[in-house]
């Protein structure tokens, strides 16, 4: 059976922004015991309301949804600032990657909550007891006030966390118990809409165990529309288990991955590095049992204060050479700073495959290709690690009528690029060498269609002795084909290329842009493209 944690912050708007006032500053071990009244207010259709208030402003009646002018009435003095929801909701987000370190199926449950799946997780903390007195504790150590709760659907947990759970006991329901621990808590527990919640209210139906001997049929007639009382059965059936309810993770977990809790808070990064080094071991030994590897690892330090420090490196190819995973980390364990003190070290692979496990030849000449891939890979992922990822490329033919234009630069993926197609026979050589940019030159040619007698290059005059061409290449004209109505841009202007050498022996790949008939208006231009060997 499918067990589920959740964790519920009262004063999660509250507590992020206390937080974030007390950033770079340990956070003091309880909260002031009388601090001054203060809200955070946001605009609603109706105008501004009261989103959080504090325990002060709590005992002056004020409370969340009061009018924000009607709190200002109640306490003149009042302290208030426009709740930041996309922050809090990003904050709520770190802190349930922080729980990962708990589980790896974590989702975040509305504005103020967070969903754990532990089925299978409670043996690594000594039981669900331990396990939920941990987190308790680590989330009293970061200053969020919480309630947590335990049982096995979703729903029941979400409804003891908020309506029987109390700050630093956890609520811990067992396995098939659903019925009895949620008969005695308020209907507005079972995620109901406000006007269902109404509705019950004004039928005397107030707590979960008056649902549970209603027939069906009858509570459907009680309610304006099917769809409501539809929606009250669903909820109390996934609170009860008898039906299921779909939960979506923060992330999918890892198919693979190593652990290591820390008995002490790590602060040194001599621990991390030590704590790297057992992790790749056992996550290595792990890739070997299932026959694959992986070419994406990525190290996550979870610390004392809520936060979690990731690290990753990525390989060309499948690998599982903790040495070689560990060269690949090098460079990168050094960004993660351990702060107050790390409690748990984590080594997700992602991105696994089938290897390459085939038997090495003795010597090159026995070997049935020149290069060795696997030899090559491991040095471009080092490369990569040292100078940052897609710092190896490779260069792929493309098949376009530019010269410029017929080759495409794409990152190094383990896999060579293949060998560039032969020229057919009659077709006109290329240069070894081609320019990042035609660069223009100053002719002397005959008219209209004759090559190149002379030109200046780079300030230098040179005297041609050879040439041979043209060879004419149009533009592309369906690259330039306008997606609306609109007027289409003008095409670019015929080439004709020339294979030049001059007077020193040195040989160019030059072309003319635009024929001296082509009714541009503008005379044509010459550039140097590239050079022979």
């Amino acid at each position: 059976m499918k067990r589920y944690l959740s964790v519920w912050f009262p004063d999660w708007p509250l507590d992020r922004l206390r937080r974030v006032r007390w950033r770079g500053k340990p956070l003091p071990a309880a909260r002031p015991a009388k601090p001054p009244p203060f809200v955070l207010h946001e605009k609603l259709a109706h105008g501004l309301t009261v989103a959080a208030a504090n325990t002060s402003a709590g005992a002056a009646g004020i409370h969340a949804g009061m009018r924000f002018s009607d709190a200002r009435v109640c306490l003149p003095n009042l302290i208030a600032e426009e709740i930041d929801r996309e922050e809090d909701a990003r904050a709520l987000s770190v802190l349930a990657r922080w729980m990962t370190g708990f589980s790896p199926i974590v989702a975040v449950d509305g504005l103020d909550g967070v969903l754990l799946e532990t089925t299978g997780c409670d043996h690594l903390f000594g039981g669900e007891t331990a396990m939920a007195a941990r987190l308790a504790e680590r989330l009293t150590r970061t200053g969020y006030g919480h309630r947590i709760a335990l049982a096995s659907t979703p729903g029941a947990a979400q409804a003891l966390a908020r309506y029987a759970a109390a700050e630093g006991a956890p609520q811990i329901l067992p396995p098939g118990a659903e019925r009895a621990g949620l008969e005695d808590l308020p209907t507005q527990a079972l995620r109901l809409s406000p006007e269902a919640a109404t509705l019950l209210r004004r039928f005397g139906l107030t707590r979960i165990g008056q649902l549970y001997g209603i027939d069906r049929k009858a509570l459907a007639r009680r309610f304006q529309s099917r769809r409501a009382a539809d929606a009250v059965c669903l909820r109390l059936d996934q609170a009860l288990g008898l039906r299921a309810e779909p939960m979506v993770p923060l992330c999918p977990p890892p198919e693979y991955q190593a652990r290591q809790p820390c008995p002490e808070p790590l602060t040194q990064g001599a621990g991390l590095e030590a704590g790297l080094q057992q992790l790749t071991q056992a996550l290595c030994a792990d890739l070997s049992d299932k026959g694959v590897g992986a070419r994406h690892f990525v190290f996550s330090a979870f610390h004392s204060d809520g936060q979690v420090s990731e690290a990753s490196a990525q390989a060309a190819r499948p690998v599982r050479t903790p040495e070689h995973i560990l060269r690949l980390f090098r460079e990168k364990i050094g960004t993660i700073n351990p702060g107050f003190g790390v409690d748990l070290l984590l080594l997700e692979a992602r991105r696994t495959g089938p290897m390459d496990v085939g038997s090495r030849p003795l010597s090159g000449d026995l070997a049935g290709s020149a290069m060795d891939e696997i030899a090559l890979s491991a040095l471009a992922d080092r490369i990569n690690a040292r100078l940052g990822d897609g710092t190896v490329s490779l260069i792929r033919c493309e098949a376009r009528y530019a010269p410029d234009k017929a080759e495409r630069r794409m990152p190094f993926t383990g896999e060579l690029a293949p060998a560039a197609p032969a020229m057919p026979a009659g077709e006109a050589p290329r240069p070894v060498r081609m320019l990042d940019w035609p660069e223009r030159v100053d002719v002397i040619a005959q008219v209209p269609d004759g090559p190149p007698l002379s030109f200046i290059w780079r300030r230098v005059m040179r005297r041609v002795v050879r040439s041979d061409g043209p060879e004419r290449i149009s533009p592309e004209w369906w690259t330039h084909l306008p997606d609306t109505d609109a007027k289409p841009a003008p095409l670019p202007r015929t080439r004709d290329y020339y294979r030049i050498e001059d007077a020193e022996g040195r040989r160019y790949w030059v072309f003319r842009e635009g024929l001296y008939d082509d009714g541009r208006g503008q005379m044509p231009e010459w550039f140097v493209q590239g050079l022979f060997g």
